[in-house]
């Protein structure tokens, strides 16, 4: 025995396999990095969704409780109106000045 002897076809057909395999792998490795940006943009939207009620849900309950009550004081119901007032001001002005949005993940070159 001399060990084993392919043909130069078997060869060629070996090679086109590994070939097709590599690009299969490739094409599946985009499709996931897809499909993870996708996931991503979307667990990001219900989070902030969550955020907003939750903040949303406190500030109503304080300026309840502050507006309702008739023995707190007039200085009580200014900070409870106006403290979340300016953090809403703040947001807003924070969001429509944005001039670019980056959606480069950190560590990755731009393709």
């Amino acid at each position: 025995m001399t060990g084993i002897e392919l043909s130069p076809a078997l060869m060629l057909s070996g090679l086109v396999a590994v070939l097709v395999l590599w690009v299969a792998w490739r094409l599946s490795i985009r499709r996931a990095r897809k499909a993870a940006k996708a996931a991503r943009g979307g667990v990001r939207l219900l989070s902030l969704t969550g955020r907003v009620v939750v903040g949303a849900l406190l500030i109503s309950g304080v300026q309840w409780l502050a507006l309702t009550h008739p023995d707190t004081s007039g200085w009580v119901k200014l900070a409870a109106l106006a403290v979340p007032a300016m953090f809403a001001s703040w947001v807003l002005v924070r969001a429509l000045t944005v001039a670019a949005v980056d959606d480069r993940v950190r560590g990755q070159r731009r393709r």
